[in-house]
C-alpha cells in the first residue's frame, strides 16, 4: 500500500510530466516562436502546484485549450508614403481567450512585430487581465510598422489602413484594443476616426486610450506607471518598507517610464538615471522629469540632449548599461528581455533591494531566478503593469455608462486594483506552497479565475 508521501510524490510527477507534454507540444507546434514559448514556459512552471492540488484541471485539458489562441488575425495593410510610393506592412490581431470578457490588449507599432511577440503578448494579456478582478480576456495586435521618423500624414493613413481590416474583427462587446509601444493617442485617434466612418456610428466603447474630448478616461495616460510603483509600493510596505529616501533607475522614456518616475519622485524616491533605445543618461542630482517630459512628449528627441540642459549629468551610449548603475529599486519599463542573467547579477551585487517590472516580460527567465535566489522583492510584469489595463477597462466603463469620472476617482480606483492585485498573488504564493514568491503568485491567482470559467462553459 502507497504513503501518503509516496502518493504525494506521484502527485506532483504526474502533474510535472502534464505540465512538459503540453509546453513540449507547444513549441513543436511552433517552433521559431521563442517569446511565446518563453512566456508559456514562465507560467506553466508556476502551475505545478494548481494541479497537484485540483488534479481536474488536468483532466479538463485547461492548458491544451489555454495555449491556443481562439483566433489569430494576419492581414496586409498598404499605405502610401509622402513621396506617393506604396508601402506594405503586416497586421495582427490575436483574440487569445475570451473566457472571462472581451478581448483586451494593445496594438504595437515596431518593427520587431512579429507573430510570436504578438502571441507572447497576447497570452500574457489573458493572465494579467485576469489580476485586475475586471471582466476582460486577453488578446494583442499590431504591425511590424515603424512610425519612427513618419510625418503625421504617413502615419495617418497608415493607420487608417490598419483599421479599415482590424474594423471587421472589433467591437465594445468582442474585442476592445488600446494603445501599446508606438502607438499613443495620435494613433489611437486616427484609427477611431476610420472605425467611426466605416462603421457609421459613434461606439466609444471599441478603443480604448482615446482622448479626453471623445471618451477617454483621465489618468489612463499615467496608469501603467503609476500602477507599477503602486504595486512595488506595496511589496515594500509589507516588508516595512518605503520609497522615501531611495535611489531608482527606470529604462524608457515612454509614458510607462515618464510617469513611473513621477509617481516615485512623489513617493519620495530620487531617480537617477532614465533611457531611450540609444543610451541612457545618469543624473546623480536625480533626474528633472520636467526636461525629460520636454523632450520626449513635446520635441520628440533622444535622451542625449537631456545634458545640453544639465551638463552635470552624464550621457552613455547603449540602453543596456543602465543596469551597471547601483540602486535601491529597479524599474524596467522599455521592452521584453531588456534585463539578462549578468544585468540582474550586477544589480543584485550593487544592492538591488525591488524590482518593479513595468515593461511586458522585462527580465528573461534566468534574470528572474537570480532575482529570487537572492531574495530581491520582484514585482512580475503580469501584476506589476497590470495599471494600463485596468484603467482601460475603468474608460470602457465609462463608455457604458455615458459619464466620465474625474482624476481622482480613478486614481483611487487603480490604487485599490493594484493592492489587490498584489494581496491576490500574496495569497496564492502562500496558498500554493511559494510564500514571497510573486511570479508564482500571480500566475496562479491570472489562471484560476480563467481556468473555472473555461471549465464552466464547456469546451468551446
Amino acid at each position: 500500500m502507497a504513503t501518503i508521501t509516496e502518493i504525494k510524490h506521484d502527485g506532483i510527477q504526474k502533474a510535472k510530466d502534464y505540465v512538459n507534454e503540453v509546453y513540449e507540444a507547444v513549441k513543436k507546434r511552433d517552433p521559431h516562436e521563442k517569446e511565446f514559448h518563453q512566456a508559456v514556459k514562465e507560467i506553466f512552471d508556476s502551475l505545478v502546484p494548481v494541479f497537484v492540488k485540483h488534479p481536474r484541471y488536468m483532466e479538463s485539458g485547461v492548458l491544451e485549450q489555454i495555449v491556443e489562441p481562439e483566433r489569430i488575425i494576419t492581414f496586409r495593410v498598404p499605405w502610401v508614403d509622402d513621396q506617393g510610393k506604396v508601402k506594405v506592412n503586416r497586421g495582427y490581431r490575436v483574440q487569445f481567450n475570451s473566457a472571462i470578457g472581451p478581448y483586451k490588449g494593445g496594438i504595437r507599432f515596431h518593427p520587431s512585430v512579429n507573430a510570436s511577440i504578438i502571441k507572447f503578448l497576447g497570452f500574457e494579456q489573458i493572465f494579467k487581465n485576469s489580476l485586475t478582478g475586471q471582466p476582460i480576456g486577453g488578446g494583442k495586435g499590431g504591425s511590424d510598422f515603424d512610425p519612427k521618423g513618419k510625418s503625421n500624414g504617413e502615419i495617418m493613413r497608415f493607420t487608417q489602413s490598419f483599421m479599415t481590416e482590424l474594423c471587421k474583427h472589433i467591437d465594445p462587446d468582442t474585442d476592445v484594443p488600446a494603445g501599446d509601444i508606438g502607438v499613443g493617442a495620435r494613433e489611437i485617434g486616427y484609427m477611431f476616426g476610420q472605425y467611426k466612418r466605416i462603421m457609421g456610428s459613434y461606439r466609444a466603447g471599441v478603443l480604448t486610450g482615446k482622448g479626453l474630448s471623445y471618451g477617454g478616461s483621465l489618468a489612463r495616460t499615467e496608469a501603467t506607471g503609476y500602477g507599477t510603483v503602486y504595486f512595488v509600493q506595496e511589496m515594500l510596505k509589507d516588508k516595512g518598507l518605503s520609497f522615501e529616501g531611495k535611489t531608482v533607475v527606470v529604462s524608457g522614456t515612454g509614458n510607462v517610464s515618464i510617469y513611473a518616475m513621477e509617481k516615485a519622485t512623489q513617493f519620495g524616491a530620487k531617480v537617477i538615471a532614465c533611457s531611450d533605445s540609444n543610451g541612457f543618461v545618469y543624473d546623480r542630482n536625480g533626474i528633472n522629469l520636467q526636461t525629460v517630459k520636454k523632450l520626449k512628449e513635446v520635441e520628440n528627441k533622444r535622451i542625449a540632449e537631456y545634458v545640453n540642459e544639465h551638463p552635470h549629468a552624464e550621457y552613455y551610449e547603449g540602453c543596456t548599461g543602465i543596469w551597471t548603475i547601483p540602486c535601491d529599486i529597479a524599474l524596467p519599463c522599455a521592452t521584453q528581455n531588456e534585463i539578462d542573467v549578468n544585468s540582474a547579477k550586477l544589480l543584485v551585487a550593487n544592492g538591488v533591494i525591488a524590482i518593479g517590472e513595468g515593461a511586458n516580460m522585462p527580465s528573461t527567465l534566468e534574470a528572474i531566478d537570480v532575482f529570487l535566489n537572492n531574495r530581491i522583492l520582484f514585482g512580475p510584469a503580469k501584476a506589476a503593469n497590470a495599471g494600463g489595463v485596468a484603467v482601460s477597462s475603468l474608460e470602457m466603463a465609462q463608455n457604458s455608462m455615458r459619464l466620465s469620472w474625474t482624476f481622482e476617482e480613478v486614481d483611487a480606483k487603480l490604487q485599490q486594483i493594484m493592492r489587490n492585485i498584489y494581496q491576490n498573488s500574496v495569497k496564492a504564493s502562500n496558498e500554493y506552497g511559494h510564500p514571497d514568491n510573486l511570479v508564482v503568485g500571480a500566475n496562479i491567482a491570472g489562471f484560476l479565475r480563467v481556468a473555472d470559467a473555461m471549465i464552466e462553459q464547456g469546451i468551446v
